[in-house]
């Protein structure tokens, strides 16, 4: 997931996207910690997906809010 493709989403897009994330967090660690994960990469890749699609989350919400203060 590049930082690219998730700007261009709409806010609301994110958020789905960043559940989606968090059950594909759970889900990997339960199977991490049952020994059924046989890609343990996934679980560091999944928290640094996480961190991206916070990032353009509160950027995307900074940008709405400096839009609102200079038009009132």
């Amino acid at each position: 997931m590049k930082a690219q493709e998730l700007r261009e989403k709409t806010l609301k897009e994110l958020q789905d996207d960043l559940v989606a994330l968090y059950k594909d967090q759970f889900n990997y660690r339960m199977q991490n910690s049952s020994g059924q994960l046989g890609q343990i990469h996934l679980i560091s890749s999944i928290r640094k997906d996480i961190a991206r699609v916070k990032t353009i989350i509160t950027e995307k919400k900074n940008i709405e809010i400096t839009q609102q203060e200079s038009e009132g």
